[in-house]
């Protein structure tokens, strides 16, 4: 791809995925169970309205969508940041155990300690950011690669599935409350949630857009990035802990949901480039409303049944994924 095809893409890619962005919202506040004409919409949003379709639409669905907009733009955020420093396209939360993390800190509290449910936010988190500095740690040896990080990390998402495992087993007669919230699902956000979150994942998306130099001064190499003066390894934990504050957020209200931060980076990589000036916020676009878009079909093309967000996802987009990995020449 040359430089000509590349600014294309990328003026394509900045007039497509806004516009996207919106009409996804939109669909998300239209349609569920009871759908409202789009002139109904405009009525709630811009005028005093008692209907019914405010209820629907100011209370339940609105801030679904907005929670949805900032759980995938947090996700996706997180992915790209981390393939960046890891030099990893297969790089993820959920891979590297940072959503496990915030997960078992979410199980715990909801089934050994549920008078605690209101601090659920707070103790996801606190697992992520955990998670994240353990993994650092132990792939620190004078220095801690890119590949010792992976590896670390992969051992230790086994390690704390396999706790969240036992603490679920242990506490079998309350498992029935953590399911739909290990699925991953947005039923329920309320403006509740909204306000929990946003502080947090608005501080997380502006920090990631001050990232953008070092990781791309990181995707030239260690060597070369400390002789331009660069503290590589300082560098890397600022962004690898600033990945797990989006993703702990994330997780905090939406439970876990995969393949948002490994796929949405990876296809606008292979969309536009490398150059974290584009990818970054391109990603935070995709991610919102890839987030968005799968919520309202789980919820509205099943009717009466509701699918959790992550498991659409997951059986979407791993077949997406292979064929897209398949066919990467195309896109190169």
């Amino acid at each position: 791809m040359n430089k000509l095809q590349r600014a294309r893409r990328r003026t394509i890619a900045w007039i497509t995925l806004p516009i996207l962005l919106i009409a996804v919202s939109v669909y998300g506040l239209a349609y569920g169970s009871v759908s409202i004409p789009l002139r109904e919409i405009n009525q709630v949003l811009l005028h005093h309205d008692d209907s019914t379709y405010r209820t629907i639409l100011m209370d339940l669905r609105l801030p679904r969508v907005l929670v949805g907009l900032l759980v995938g733009a947090c996700l996706a955020a997180a992915g790209a940041l981390l393939q960046g420093v890891m030099k990893n396209p297969l790089a993820d939360p959920g891979i590297i155990g940072v959503s496990a993390g915030g997960g078992l800190a979410a199980v715990i509290t909801m089934v050994m300690l549920p008078q605690l449910s209101y601090l659920l936010p707070v103790t996801a988190f606190s697992g992520a950011f955990l998670t994240a500095v353990a993994i650092y740690l132990l792939a620190w040896d004078r220095g801690a690669s890119p590949v010792k990080i992976v590896l670390a990390g992969v051992a230790i998402n086994a390690l704390l599935g396999a706790v969240m495992n036992g603490v679920m087993v242990m506490y079998s007669d309350r498992v029935q409350a953590v399911l739909p919230w290990l699925s991953g699902g947005l039923n329920g956000r309320s403006w509740h949630h909204l306000e929990f979150m946003a502080p947090y994942a608005i501080i997380g998306l502006i920090a990631s857009l001050f990232a953008i130099k070092p990781a791309n001064l990181l995707l030239l190499g260690d060597d070369s990035a400390q002789l331009l003066g660069q503290r590589v390894e300082l560098q890397r934990l600022l962004i690898i802990l600033l990945s797990a504050l989006l993703a702990g957020t994330a997780v905090s209200v939406a439970g876990l949901i995969g393949f948002v931060g490994l796929v949405v980076p990876h296809v606008i990589r292979l969309l536009i480039g490398e150059d974290y000036r584009f990818l970054l916020p391109l990603s935070i676009l995709g991610g919102g409303t890839l987030v968005v878009l799968a919520d309202t079909v789980a919820r509205s093309w099943f009717d009466p049944i509701e699918l959790p967000v992550g498991i659409l996802l997951a059986v979407i987009g791993a077949p997406f994924f292979l064929i897209l990995l398949k066919k990467r020449g195309n896109f190169g």
